[in-house]
């Protein structure tokens, strides 16, 4: 095990430097000259020339590579060309309502999500559980955008429930905390929902496919019964891969969902960045949330691992 963690770890390292030089040379080919942003349509050139040799953007690509790369392992992300403020800075100013999204959508969503699994594999191969495939199934492929809006149209526009825009100040009470999270949180939820619930149900459905869920039947456990004292256990491991795995999904969803709703978090920084092309904080964003993907996808392995299905056999 301890081998095939460092194996994974490696390659999970070597993946993060390949995305790193994507980024950076990703970031560099962006539509318009830096330092004529930055300085707005009336510079000069000799002003811009001034600045781009000021913020090094005037030596070789490769060059300015090394050197953002070796700030990144010193933890220096860099300053920000629009407003000079520290990168680092700015990470931890929004890091934190991101991951309040993203804990509060996990801690609703996984627990809705098994428990919608566990009864639709209570009725796999009838008529309601056709039916709620199909429903499952639409939600999981609808995009989040499409949510979004609609739920905004709905809640924010015609019912004035909710705020259309997610705002969340420094001295915001629990009450507005909850009033701009309920939008987002449930834009995300239904999709990651959707997801789990529908392999919680074909886990299940293998797993009570099993010779020994079937001599159980035959000596008359009632299905729940069999979940809950034998399937459940067999499929913790399963589970919790599927689980990560969604979790690492959602961070391509945060992306959306901040922009939807303006939600002050990191991959509304990472949007408006891009429009004006602050190269450090695209840079800094885009590789904080590689790197959250890829330690899930590096969670998600470890426990496949650990609990791998084809163990159930063994069981039988």
């Amino acid at each position: 095990m301890l081998k095939f963690w460092l194996n994974r770890l490696v390659l999970a390292i070597f993946i993060l430097l390949l995305v790193s030089y994507l980024v950076f040379w990703g970031s560099l080919v962006l539509p318009g000259d830096v330092a004529e942003l930055v300085l707005g349509q009336y510079a000069t050139e000799e002003d811009a020339a001034i600045l781009r040799e000021q913020l090094g953007l005037n030596k070789p690509a490769w060059l300015q590579y090394v050197h953002w790369l070796m700030g990144v392992f010193q933890g220096d992300w860099g300053v920000s060309l629009v407003t000079g403020t520290p990168v680092s800075d700015m990470l931890a100013e929004r890091a934190g309502n991101t991951f309040l999204l993203a804990a509060v959508t996990v801690l609703i969503a996984v627990p809705i999500a098994i428990t919608i699994g566990i009864f639709m594999s209570l009725g796999a191969g009838g008529k309601l559980d056709r039916l709620s495939n199909v429903f499952v199934l639409s939600l999981a492929a609808a995009p989040e955008f499409l949510i979004g809006t609609i739920a905004v149209l709905i809640f924010a526009v015609k019912l004035k429930w909710l705020p259309a825009i997610s705002y969340l100040g420094t001295n915001s009470s629990i009450e507005q905390i909850a009033r701009a999270l309920i939008l987002p949180v449930s834009t995300l939820a239904i999709i990651v929902s959707a997801q789990i619930a529908r392999m919680t149900r074909a886990i299940l459905s293998n797993i009570l496919g099993q010779p020994f869920a079937e001599m159980a039947a035959l000596k008359g456990l009632k299905k729940m019964t069999i979940i809950k004292k034998h399937a459940l256990l067999l499929a913790v491991g399963p589970i919790a891969n599927v689980v990560a795995l969604n979790v690492a999904y959602m961070v391509s969803g945060v992306v959306v969902v901040e922009t939807i709703f303006s939600y002050p978090g990191l991959a509304r920084l990472m949007t408006d960045a891009v429009l004006s092309k602050d190269m450090p904080v695209i840079q800094a964003c885009a590789m904080l949330f590689s790197a959250v993907y890829v330690l899930l996808i590096l969670l998600a392995d470890t426990l496949a691992k650990l609990y791998d299905v084809r163990q159930l056999d063994g069981h039988s």
